[in-house]
């Protein structure tokens, strides 16, 4: 599910900044890299039994390159997607409950605001 609704779509960062401040709000620089693209996850655990839940951001670098991490990335919507045993996560139209809705609110909002000061 791509989130929309909030200024984190298309903002521009530097990597080591960006890096910072999602790793602050629980994020992880996932494995999906290369010289132009990075991903960041949030693993989302729910209380119900075998189900997870990941928020992930994606950016492509404008300038720079990632591997170096000086790369200014522009940053893609948020997905919400859900994890399904053994396949992995989806990211498409999946049902999610309104604890989760909640708390990815919860967490774009702070990253947004600590992105701010350090947008292009």
């Amino acid at each position: 599910m791509e989130i929309t609704k909030f200024s984190i779509d298309g903002a521009q960062v530097k990597q080591q900044p960006l890096t910072h401040a999602l790793e602050q709000n629980g994020f992880v620089l996932a494995e999906q890299w290369d010289y132009e693209r990075v991903t960041y996850d949030l693993k989302i655990n729910s209380p119900e039994k075998n189900i997870t839940y990941y928020l992930r951001l994606r950016g492509l670098a404008v300038e720079g390159s990632v591997e170096k991490g000086s790369a200014l990335i522009k940053l893609m919507p948020p997905l919400l997607g859900k994890h399904y045993y053994p396949h992995g996560v989806e990211y498409g139209e999946e049902e999610f409950p309104n604890n989760v809705h909640e708390r990815v609110d919860r967490v774009l909002s702070k990253v947004e605001e600590d992105l701010k000061e350090f947008q292009d």
